[in-house]
């Protein structure tokens, strides 16, 4: 890349010259020009959801998912521009997911990033973090690239933490929810 823009510069101050080198005053004395050729290089990061997974259910069927927990990986679940390096956080809208009769932690749903099927980051760094309401870091790059996509997973707890909360009366089931919010952030 340094290679051809030094080549497109070059290639601008001949041609600048050259244009000039006839174009004097009328008396036949050639003249000289030059340019100064400045590549901007702007910071753009994007971070996208798959649109197809704006949803993520972790249902609790059987005894052995109260016990072990529920797991939902997304593959490609995130989209990252970035023209250098950078941090994705996570961070819930609450500290709660809240139901009709009562609240689970959101600090018992685990998150985890890895790259993606097109993405190999090899200065990347995944950390499995609980979510929360202060943004935490999930994946860390010292590159930054195009169309980069990272699977997520979404891990409820086992240990039978929510066995009592289930009410009857929201039968078939009980759903707790929020809103799970990403950001990107330059190194």
């Amino acid at each position: 890349m340094k290679k051809i823009i030094t080549l497109l510069a070059f290639t601008a101050v001949l041609g600048i010259t050259g244009a000039n080198a006839n174009s004097g005053p009328g008396d036949g004395n050639g003249g000289n020009g030059s340019v100064t050729l400045n590549v901007k290089l702007n910071p753009i990061q994007t971070l996208t959801v798959n649109s197809n997974q704006k949803v993520v259910d972790l249902e609790y069927k059987t005894k052995d998912d109260y016990l072990k927990g529920v797991a939902s990986t997304q593959e490609n679940h995130l989209t990252v521009f970035s023209t250098g390096g950078f941090n994705i956080n996570v961070k819930s809208s609450s500290a709660q997911l809240t139901g009709s009769q009562d609240n689970i932690d959101a600090s018992t749903i685990q998150i985890t990033a890895a790259n993606g099927t097109s993405t190999t980051l090899p200065s990347s760094g995944f950390e499995t973090k609980a979510l929360g309401g202060s943004g935490e870091t999930i994946v860390t790059s010292d590159v930054g690239g195009a169309e980069l996509n990272f699977n997520v997973t979404y891990k409820g707890k086992g240990d039978n933490e929510y066995i009592n909360k289930y009410y009857n009366s929201e039968s078939p089931t009980t759903v707790y929810t929020t809103t799970v919010m990403y950001e990107i952030v330059a190194k």
